[in-house]
């Protein structure tokens, strides 16, 4: 993918808008190239352990004549005995065993689960509450009534402490 292109992916998902020169792009171009790398390994793998497989069912008489033909044509594979390969398969299988209980037993220790959530229930109003919320609601509905000198000297008295 070409700079443009990135750019114009990066606005349209993001809403940034980068410039062609942004240093940015040479993350990108290491990121590629870091991956180049690793294909690279994993394909010279795959090539080895594919000679070295039939290079094994050639030996047991597995292959059809022109898969034969095909592997004469290939490089000769690494060495590999069964006991080797057994060895190497059992590591695998107990190292993502004990990698797996390992971190279910630190999920076990360390995780805790939060604490109940406890809602303070409100006490109950007093009768002097009752009477003072009453009250508010009668001045409430009287004070708009008041002209409007009254209602000011009422408001200034409500005022005071």
């Amino acid at each position: 993918m070409d700079r443009q292109q990135l750019r114009n992916l990066v606005f349209e998902k993001t809403g940034i808008k980068l410039d062609v020169d942004d240093p940015i792009f040479a993350l990108v171009a290491l990121n590629e190239a870091v991956l180049a790398d690793a294909v690279q390994r994993h394909v010279d793998r795959i090539d080895v352990a594919s000679r070295d497989l039939a290079e094994r069912a050639r030996h047991a008489g597995g292959l059809p004549a022109a898969a034969q033909a095909d592997a004469a044509l290939a490089p000769p594979a690494l060495p590999a005995d069964r006991r080797t390969l057994a060895i190497a398969g059992g590591a695998a299988v107990l190292g993502a065993v004990l990698s797996t209980a390992l971190v279910l037993l630190g999920q076990a220790l360390w995780f805790r689960p939060a604490p109940p959530v406890t809602v303070p229930v409100p006490a109950p109003l007093t009768a002097s509450q009752i009477d003072a919320i009453a009250t508010g609601e009668r001045l409430t509905r009287a004070l708009p009534r008041l002209d409007a000198k009254t209602r000011a000297a009422v408001l200034a008295e409500m005022q005071k402490p």
